[in-house]
């Protein structure tokens, strides 16, 4: 039997308790839920009790969320869960793994503080920290567009580099763009705005539209990227499994001095023509053993957006193992 233990919480800042308990108490229910430990309020705090080592890993969630509101962040739901995740907690067991590293990986931005919520996270922002070239694969709602455009406005923003380059393959326009009413810009635009989303998040509106009027912001479809080298600037293409092969290797050879390159995409999303094969997962094989290169794999257990589409993606996937299984 695992040993039985109680621990208290002090809280210095009281005012925090409410938010700490949720809406409803959904925090501490989830805590109790995935760390099987009771957690109950009290006049200065919290008490913990339950098995030894899962009061541990109780503990520490709570400090962490704690330290969230004490740095001025706000705490939501996806926040809790990202907290229990990075710790790798089995659900409901009260045990927990070892932190791999201690270390905390987020980035500090004007409208908010992003903070990993996954192992995988993790391991993405330190790739897009330390290398040059960095691909983000996995399903939707894992937040590899998300954080690799927050990484690229931080770095834009302390002037480590002169200018964001954001793109996507307008795919679905094909070669019927020009038949789109209005002008350049409002023909590519309903095929970007997932890039203009991610940036009026992480930066004020006013601020946007400035460097984007400036071109020190700039999002273009891939196609604009041909016969450029881009120089001193975070580069980003999201949806990449929609690149074609030639696509992709256009694309990466547009890497400049002083440069940053981000690579994105969900290889089981492809909407190229069935014949034609994806440069994303080309380009994986051939460069992911460059020690320059970071790759991160995403699954289905890193999914941030809204712990329903994790279920969605997984249903998707299940039934696509059984299809290959009854061939």
């Amino acid at each position: 039997m695992p040993r039985e233990t109680e621990l208290a919480i002090p809280l210095l800042e009281m005012q925090f308790l409410k938010t700490l308990c949720g809406p409803h108490h959904a925090y501490l229910q989830k805590l109790e839920a995935v760390t099987s430990v009771r957690i109950d309020t009290t006049d200065t705090g919290f008490l913990l009790r339950g098995a030894e080592e899962a009061v541990g890993w109780a503990r520490r969630s709570l400090l962490d969320m704690i330290e969230r509101l004490e740095a001025g962040q706000s705490l939501d739901m996806g926040d809790v869960e990202g907290v229990l995740r990075v710790q790798e907690i089995p659900r409901g067991q009260g045990q927990a793994k070892p932190l791999a590293t201690g270390v905390k990986m987020s980035l500090s931005l004007p409208k908010r503080t992003i903070t990993a919520r996954s192992k995988a996270q993790q391991h993405y922002l330190d790739d897009l920290k330390r290398k040059e070239l960095v691909f983000g694969v996995g399903p939707a709602g894992t937040g590899k567009t998300y954080l690799a455009v927050a990484h690229g406005v931080q770095l834009f923003l302390n002037k480590q580099v002169e200018r964001i380059v954001l793109s996507r393959p307008a795919l679905e326009a094909g070669e019927r763009i020009g038949f789109l009413p209005g002008d350049m810009k409002e023909k590519v635009d309903p095929y970007l705005q997932p890039l203009y989303d991610a940036l009026y998040d992480v930066m004020p509106a006013e601020l946007v539209d400035k460097k984007i009027a400036t071109k020190e912001i700039e999002i273009a479809p891939l196609a604009f990227m041909r016969g450029r080298t881009l120089s001193r600037a975070v580069v980003i293409l999201d949806e990449g499994q929609n690149a074609t092969i030639g696509q992709m290797k256009m694309f990466l050879t547009r890497l400049g001095e002083g440069s940053r390159m981000v690579v994105t995409g969900d290889p089981s999303q492809s909407d190229l023509p069935e014949r034609e094969k994806s440069g994303l997962g080309d380009a994986l094989s051939l460069l992911q053993e460059l020690e320059e290169v970071g790759v991160t794999r995403f699954s289905t257990e890193d999914v941030v957006r809204h712990h329903l589409v994790a279920k969605v993606v997984a249903a998707y996937e299940d039934r696509s193992d059984a299809k290959l299984k009854a061939r």
